[in-house]
């Protein structure tokens, strides 16, 4: 079935393969990421969509020499199968398997650990200065999606590449889709360019033969190239890459690979930055994810246990929120579906922005809306919102923004690697003069902490991690207090941040266990009522300058009360599986235990 893919475990065995077997290669490398991807779960649409243009890719250039570089990453395993590890893909996204992104201390052909998007072209031009600077030889290929577009970051790398005119290649994956459908004037421009395919078809093949012709073909290319902008200028708006500096050539089909190998071989000798636009289908090849692919971005594995996402009553609460309040905003950076928005955009166009891959565009929006009187919500992963710390100290907690952060996958993220952990957030948001951040213990409480925004007038963060199991009987009003969940006789208590820490905590039935469900500010009411003992603090957080931190802080000069924290310390943690990272942390019910019993 797989005949070869068992013959390719490098690119150079790819070379082997003439340009006629390469299309049944890209079938069987289609069903084998299927394959694996439903039994360990991953990307799905994003990976199926660029399996020709990789495949082209790897043929024409010679890695790891030559550095090919992709945005983003979580479309790197046909690159990953092409590098020779197919075996690690039985264990794809696990302990032991290969990560879901290309990944430094995986292969020399990553050439990064990546994970956030907009960035290739500037990690690309660092290379190729670098390259030149070193008088070294090798090809720099940054591939980045139309999605990845949207990220202010890749314009501040285009104008200073345009503006210097280093030698490389930048591959635009044009599938019209990041996560969440591609919105703004970006994706109106390609659309635009995709109508001139046509032109472009001729163009290409007119090219390709006057080339070939003998003594004058180069030359006689050169010239129609200066006729053929002329024409193309006054009839096709497709100037914006020319005037940056930057050679453009396309659309092409992306899944097209003889056409591909020519104009990468075509491009692959220039002097000056050029860009390719290739068109490309996610989902490509198998109908259900071609029809739906924001639905089969990210496939959980088969037989994955069952619990409840935070983002369905995210999507339920703000709802009903604005339903109830026409003042209700909600924003999100292109992942309307993954943060449970987009009920809100069906009921509430108006009041619905998709900013596309721009966290810190979206978070000094917000604080224009707030500021106008409006009352905005951003729901965003958390690793993504380090992308706007800056945005959220300097436009939000400076000015006191009534601006509420809904912070999804917070904590540990299993799966996904090491750029993908949320642990960072409590560390930095409670450094932030204003800044409220609340931690809820189930989905009840979560809604009751959006109500409780309402009418918060201050800068609020909710953070919670993808999903919860326990759903709690008893509930107390949200305000700034904390809520006893267990009373004992112990003078050890543990003071546990969100539900994953609460479910482990409850399972110690020899201390007092609190639910410190408002990180900042501390309940410091309750700290002075326990006037002695031993305090365990848990956090689904790094323990530098987090929760834990702050209690010993409160506690400094007291003599009788023993402060013991529990959450991540100073290193990545790169492990896959979501017990793994707990287990090295230390963040685990034995551990806990074993701390209980050293504090009786």
């Amino acid at each position: 079935m797989f005949d070869l893919l068992e013959k390719v475990n490098s690119p150079l065995d790819l070379k082997k393969l003439s340009v006629e077997e390469l299309s049944a290669y890209a079938t069987q490398v289609r069903d084998f990421v299927m394959q694996k991807v439903t039994q360990n779960g991953g990307h799905l649409s994003s990976n199926l969509g660029v399996v020709e243009l990789t495949i082209a890719l790897h043929y024409v250039f010679s890695s790891p020499q030559d550095k090919i570089i992709f945005d983003v990453g979580h479309q790197s395993y046909t690159h990953k199968i092409i590098t020779g590890r197919v075996d690690g893909f039985d264990k794809l996204r696990h302990d032991g398997g290969i990560t879901g992104f290309p990944n430094e201390k995986e292969s020399e052909h990553d050439h990064f650990t990546t994970g956030h998007s907009s960035t290739s072209l500037s990690l690309g031009v660092g290379m190729a200065r670098a390259r030149d600077i070193l008088n070294q030889d090798y090809n720099v290929v940054s591939v980045i999606g139309d999605g990845a577009f949207t990220g202010g970051m890749a314009y501040e790398a285009l104008n200073d590449i345009g503006a210097n005119r280093e030698k490389m290649i930048i591959v635009l994956n044009d599938n019209n889709m990041s996560i969440s459908k591609n919105v703004g004037a970006f994706s109106q421009y390609l659309a635009k360019l995709r109508l001139s395919k046509k032109y472009t078809a001729i163009k290409y093949n007119v090219k390709k033969s006057v080339k070939a012709l003998p003594f004058f073909g180069d030359r006689f290319v050169r010239v129609l190239d200066r006729i053929k902008d002329n024409f193309k200028f006054s009839l096709i708006p497709n100037k914006m890459f020319e005037n940056f500096g930057v050679k453009y050539y396309g659309p092409f089909d992306g899944h097209d690979i003889p056409t591909l190998i020519s104009v990468l071989k075509m491009v692959k000798n220039t002097t000056r930055p050029v860009l390719l636009h290739v068109v490309t289908k996610k989902g490509k090849g198998v109908e259900t994810v071609e029809e739906a692919p924001g639905a089969y971005h990210g496939v959980s594995p088969a037989g994955d246990k069952k619990s409840t996402p935070y983002c369905s009553v995210v999507s339920e609460k703000l709802c009903e929120m604005g339903e109830s309040d026409e003042k209700v905003v909600a924003v999100t950076a292109a992942m309307s579906d993954g943060t449970g928005l987009t009920e809100f955009s069906k009921k509430y166009p108006n009041r619905y922005f998709d900013v596309g891959i721009a966290e810190q565009h979206a978070v000094s929006m917000c604080a224009g809306l707030q500021k106008a009187g409006l009352k905005p919500y951003f729901a965003v992963y958390s690793s993504f919102l380090q992308r706007a710390y800056d945005q959220v100290l300097s436009d939000i907690c400076i000015d006191n923004r009534g601006v509420t952060l809904l912070i999804d996958h917070a904590g540990v993220v299993g799966g996904d690697g090491v750029t993908h952990q949320g642990i960072y957030d409590i560390s930095y948001l409670t450094a932030m003069p204003n800044m409220t951040v609340m931690q809820p213990k189930d989905g009840v409480e979560l809604k009751n902490m959006m109500q409780f925004s309402l009418t918060c007038a201050r800068p609020l963060a909710i953070r919670y991690p993808k999903s919860y199991e326990t759903e709690y009987s008893e509930h107390k009003p949200v305000d700034l207090s904390w809520e006893w969940i267990r009373k004992t006789n112990s003078n050890v208590y543990i003071l546990a941040v969100g539900s994953k820490m609460l479910d482990i905590a409850l399972k110690n039935d020899e201390a007092n266990v609190i639910s410190a469900r408002v990180i900042k500010p501390l309940d410091e009411e309750l700290l002075k009522n326990i006037s002695s003992g031993h305090l365990i603090t848990m956090e689904e957080g790094v323990l530098r300058g987090g929760f834990g931190e702050m209690v010993n802080a409160f506690y400094e000069h007291s003599d009788s009360v023993k402060v013991h924290s529990l959450g991540f310390g100073d290193v990545f943690f790169d492990k896959l599986e979501e017990n793994a990272i707990f287990a090295c942390a230390g963040v685990t019910e034995t551990a806990l235990n074993e701390l209980v019993e050293k504090c009786k």
